[in-house]
Parts: structure tokens; sequence; C-alpha cells
């Protein structure tokens, strides 16, 4: 194995996403992360600063997308490219002879590791000279990476499916369908799923945004809740309000918020 150190930038989107992955390379021996991008703007000036010996590029991103960061930053500089992707292996076909690897989400930690080693070893055997050439020529030919991907399912959701969690020290990914509250806990979100709590550093409104309205409601600046797991809707004492969920759980809803929930319920006043 090459001794020396490979420094990473992460670049993508979604902010668990990038989190995911810096999560997985943290642990890696020869992983060093110099910074994260959430967009492809950021990732060509951090590219240009950092210079890092290799990107994990997302393909889709809004305002440029993977392939034009490539083609800005320039097939001859750019560092060594693992592309991670939503759309399936067939329509990435073309990424795979250019880049060292490529990702299709959602992928499980030891894919992520083998992408890893395997950029490690190529940078040491072949160097970064050989990979820029076979990222220019796949550039350069019409009709494969200048196409745009075929999505892998017809319907791709736009909402989270799974959230990456780490659990004694190593990264596992929670279906949102097992979560049943989210708390705030200072700069953190606390995941309540099935009797056990997670911690992951991550937005309030960040979640509410990503999580599928039909599926999970924020009821207080600092709750969301599963909708399927409201029971009832209590009122307290001065005029609070609080919701209870199947199992016994009772979880603040603010005022501005009942009229929502009650439209939900299907309480008429």
């Amino acid at each position: 194995m090459p001794a020396e150190r490979v420094r990473v930038l992460v670049v993508d989107d979604e902010p668990l996403a990038r989190m995911r992955i810096e999560d997985v390379l943290s642990h890696l021996e020869g992983a060093e992360i110099v910074g994260s991008a959430s967009n492809g703007i950021e990732a060509v000036e951090m590219i240009r600063s950092l210079k890092p010996d290799l990107v994990f590029l997302d393909v889709q991103m809004p305002g440029k997308t993977g392939v034009e960061v490539v083609r800005e930053i320039g097939p001859s500089v750019m560092p060594a490219t693992i592309f991670v992707t939503a759309y399936d292996q067939f329509a990435v076909q073309a990424f795979d002879v250019a880049a060292v690897d490529y990702l299709v989400k959602p992928f499980d930690d030891e894919r992520l590791e083998s992408a890893f080693e395997r950029a490690r070893s190529r940078l040491a055997l072949e160097g970064l000279g050989q990979l820029r050439q076979k990222l220019l020529a796949v550039l350069q030919t019409p009709g494969t990476a200048s196409a745009q991907p075929t999505p892998a399912h017809p319907h791709t959701p736009e909402y989270l499916e799974r959230i990456a969690v780490e659990m004694r020290g190593k990264v596992q990914s929670i279906p949102v369908d097992q979560i049943d509250y989210i708390v705030q806990s200072g700069p953190y979100a606390e995941l309540h799923s099935g009797g056990r709590r997670h911690l992951i550093r991550e937005a309030m409104q960040t979640l509410e945004e990503r999580l599928d309205p039909r599926k999970f409601m924020r009821v207080h600046r600092s709750m969301i809740v599963r909708l399927d797991l409201v029971e009832a809707l209590h009122r307290g004492t001065g005029g609070d309000y609080e919701v209870q969920l199947k199992g016994g759980a009772r979880v603040k809803v603010s005022r501005s918020r009942r009229d929502a929930l009650e439209r939900w319920l299907g309480v008429s006043r």
C-alpha cells in the first residue's frame, strides 16, 4: 500500500451525503479530508486553491454539474476523480473509463472504501498524468460524458430515503420510515428510532426540506414527527398543545403549526 496520504475534496449538494462520505473517509488510513463543497462553483474554487489529490464529485448538482466542473478546471489539471451519482451503472459507463471509480447512490460503506483504495492504488501506480489523459479522451468523445444521464428509475425520489448516522465508530444508514421523531439539540438533530437516539450534525430546516411532507411534519421549531405515528392532539395548560405518538411519546406543538396538523388530522373547528 502506498504510504503517502491522499488529500481529498468532497463535493455534493446534499449535506447528509457529504457528511456520510466524510465520516467514512475519516476512519480510513491514508485519507486526509482537505475540504468540502456544496455546489459546482465552490468545487471549482476549492480545486484550484486546495489542489487536492482526489475529488469525490457529485454528477448532478444545481448551477454546475460534475462534468461542467471537470470542463472548467480542465482535464489536463483535474485531480483524480470519483464520480458520485444517483443514476445507474449503464448511464455512467462513459465515466468508468475517465474516472478512477464511480459510486451509485445509495452505496454502502464497503463500496466507498473500495473506491478510495482503488484511487489510492492507481495514483501510486499510474500517477495523475495517465488518469488525466483518459479523462481528456472521454470528454472529447461526442455522445459520452457530455450526454445527460438517464434515471435508473422513472420516478427517482427527491426526498431522503435514508439518513447516515454514526454508531459505535461506524457510519450506518437508517431508513427514514424507521424514524419516529426528530428533536433539535443545539447544533445537532437527535433522531429517535425504535427507542434509540442518534445525533447528526444537521439543521432542522434542512431536514424539513429534505423529508417528504406527506410523511413528516415540523410541529415545532425544534421538533419533526412522522405523521403515521400521530394518534391524538392534546390541549395542555396555558393553551399549549402536544401531539401524542403511537408508543406513548408526547411532543410539543407550536401554535403557528397547530392549524396544519389539525388539517392533516381532519379536525374541523
